[in-house]
């Protein structure tokens, strides 16, 4: 059919109305028309696409809702790391996080800052191209998030397509920002849950994280979701120079950006900022849980660089948590997955933050003592960070003198084992590796999702099967049988099979997750990542000596001890040997056998059309290459797509081999082969 050319015109006027409705709702605060003025536009567009269906577009406001319901998210690779930042409870920390700044620059001068409001939300990236929308992605690990496009897309604030501005889009941005909903919207949210007999959220951003992880979009699409963007992974065709910059920048090209956003000159001016929010903390309509403190300059972010988990450039100055006061009725010790033997004060149940708390960790046996906190004291306790339960102080003046004093016994409470302290660490620890909690925490830190992703296998399981002597170590894992399982209660053919198969799929894993695995004091998801990027084969790691480990950026003297003493231990050597005999292998690395790319360094300009940069990327880091987001002599590789940037110019300048991306194609498949 043909669609009429007045029709068009009004289609096309019609979507930029709305799309500038949003803009100035959304992202200005300032709207112009009524909701009833803007429903009616939105109305009108919609019957006519629904007469001209082939005039659709995807960049419509109409289609923010047009995914089918997923069975499950995908992993979308992030192309820079989204890092979590470092956190600071007082001035002084904040004080001290200034002066490593300027130390590490090289400067006495004083420091440019950004300043902006800590969202308690979820972080999340969206990923244009030529400003078109095409994919958004959850912060995940900080490596690897899940593909919830289809959902980010309900979510008004969020634009389809970026805005043409003075400055013209880049070829390609990827934008972080943080998801939350409003504390005005969450608790109309909560009163229609109630109504209908659902459980309610326990607060903003359980809410928030658990309607962007909907498997289907017109669920998310019921929920008041909201946005603020607060920086960009890469931006390429377009170069910033400040963090402020990008801030005023994004605000242009209609990405939501906090207006309380602030550029200070000295770290006191970021102080008084801090204070300045707290005392409007209440008054906000979003929840908040500090002040987030960047340098501003992004030439020094460079130098700053980062180390394995957060960036040397930023810190988050947190509030001081919610409070209240309850009695300690015991303490208990709890055996954690590395022996260490934890106090846990068990209270009286009380309400902090919104959240009921009836156990607080106590730390270690010093942090008793320093403290002076006794069973049966009445206690001020508060949630860290707004969200782990400590003890802040007894309260001295209500001791009736019936309470008692702490004693640290010599034994595991669990298993008998003589505990043991090393010189210069706090914690106690049972050294007997088959100690019940220990097995059981192991075991399901191995199966978990961060590490060999075996769904199904929790604490609950975890427990039948060393109880019933069917396992001793994950290696025994890769041989259970489907006897074995339907030998426990509460196993029935089909959970048995399904257990099986996830094992079974566990397998064929990254070396980063074996890594993770493993369960190596100091050694977290972050860490686990640059390990393999230096080392590529669990062999060579497991040779590695502590200078090797403590010359990568980001292992420090302490976590290569830990990693040396580990493999120096031949239970464990045995069991990674183990595992490797059971069938476990990597993705990305297969034995001894370098990998195809080791060495080379690509860059991608221009749009690819068989996939997403994004997976390029990804698929040169699994055969051991290396991306570069510049230009320059140590790239061995320019991969050009359609309309490709500055970047192809400069390739010819430098004479670096440049080839199309039907070539890149090729040569993948073959180096696979």
């Amino acid at each position: 059919m043909t669609v009429p050319e007045d029709t068009l015109r009004r289609i096309q006027w019609l979507r930029e109305q709305i799309n500038h409705h949003n803009y100035l709702y959304y992202v200005l605060d300032q709207p112009e028309i009524s909701d009833a003025d803007y429903d009616a536009l939105m109305r009108e567009l919609l019957d006519l696409e629904a007469s001209y269906p082939e005039v659709v577009s995807p960049d419509s406001p109409t289609q923010r809702i047009g995914a089918a319901p997923s069975g499950k998210f995908a992993p979308v690779p992030h192309t820079v790391p989204m890092l979590s930042l470092d956190d600071a409870f007082s001035q002084e920390e904040v004080m001290d996080f200034d002066q490593r700044v300027r130390k590490l620059l090289g400067t006495e001068d004083e420091m440019e800052y950004t300043t902006e409001p800590k969202m308690d939300g979820v972080a999340v990236e969206l990923i244009y191209e030529s400003g078109l929308l095409i994919q958004g992605a959850t912060r995940g690990d900080g490596y690897t998030g899940e593909d919830v496009t289809a959902n980010l897309k309900t979510i008004r604030a969020i634009p389809l397509r970026l805005r043409d501005s003075e400055l013209p889009v880049p070829e390609r941005l990827e934008v972080r920002g943080e998801v939350f909903i409003y504390r005005d919207a969450f608790v109309e949210l909560n009163r229609e849950r109630e109504k209908v007999g659902e459980n309610l959220f326990a607060n903003p951003r359980n809410a928030a994280a658990g309607s962007l992880r909907q498997l289907d979009p017109g669920v998310t699409a019921r929920r008041p979701l909201s946005i603020f963007c607060y920086g960009v992974g890469t931006a390429v065709g377009h170069d910033f120079t400040t963090q402020w910059e990008i801030l005023m920048t994004l605000r242009t090209w209609g990405l939501r950006v906090n207006s309380m956003v602030k550029k200070v000159t000295g770290i006191r001016n970021a102080l008084k900022y801090h204070r300045d929010i707290g005392l409007r903390r209440n008054e906000l309509n979003y929840e908040i849980d500090g002040v987030v403190i960047k340098v501003n300059r992004l030439e020094m972010q460079r130098r700053l660089g980062a180390k394995a988990r957060s960036p040397r450039w930023a810190i988050a100055f947190k509030f001081e948590a919610a409070q209240a006061v309850t009695r300690i009725s015991s303490i208990e010790l709890s055996v954690g997955r590395t022996g260490a033997i934890t106090p846990v004060a068990v209270m009286e149940p009380v309400k902090v933050g919104g959240v009921v708390v009836s156990r607080a960790t106590l730390h270690n046996e010093d942090e008793i003592r320093r403290k002076d906190i006794r069973i049966g004291d009445w206690v001020i306790i508060r949630r860290a960070g707004d969200v782990i339960p400590e003890v802040v102080r007894p309260l001295v003046d209500r001791r009736t003198g019936r309470e008692e004093i702490f004693q640290m016994p010599d034994t595991c409470p669990v298993c008998g084992s003589r505990l043991v302290r090393k010189s210069g660490e706090a914690a106690w620890r049972c050294p007997n590796p088959e100690c019940f909690p220990r097995l059981v925490k192991q075991l399901t830190h191995f199966a978990g999702k961060a590490a060999m992703d075996i769904n199904g296998l929790g604490p609950r399981v975890a427990e039948q099967l060393i109880t019933a002597g069917i396992i001793r170590s994950p290696a025994d894992l890769y041989s259970i049988r489907l006897s074995d399982l339907l030998s426990l209660e509460r196993f029935a053919g089909k959970s048995a099979e399904n257990l099986l198969a996830t094992i079974n799929k566990s397998k064929r894993t990254t070396l980063a997750r074996f890594i993770y695995g493993l369960g190596i004091r100091h050694v977290g998801e972050v860490a686990s990542q640059v390990l393999t990027s230096r080392f590529r084969s669990i062999q060579r790691l497991m040779d590695a000596t502590e200078g090797e480990l403590m010359a990568i950026d980001g292992i420090g003297p302490e976590m290569a001890g830990s990693i040396v003493e580990w493999f120096r231990k031949p239970r464990n050597r045995e069991l990674v040997n183990s595992l490797m005999k059971a069938g476990v292998e990597f993705k990305d690395q297969i034995g001894e056998k370098a990998l195809p790319l080791q060495g080379k360094v690509f860059v991608f300009t221009g749009s690819l059309s068989a996939m997403t940069r994004a997976h390029a990327k990804e698929v040169v880091k699994e055969m051991g290459g290396e991306t570069a987001s510049a230009v320059g002599r140590r790239v061995d590789c320019v991969v050009a797509g359609k309309r490709p940037g500055s970047k192809l110019r400069k390739a010819r300048e430098l004479g670096i081999t440049i080839i199309s991306e039907d070539e890149f194609l090729s040569m993948i498949e073959k180096v696979k082969t």
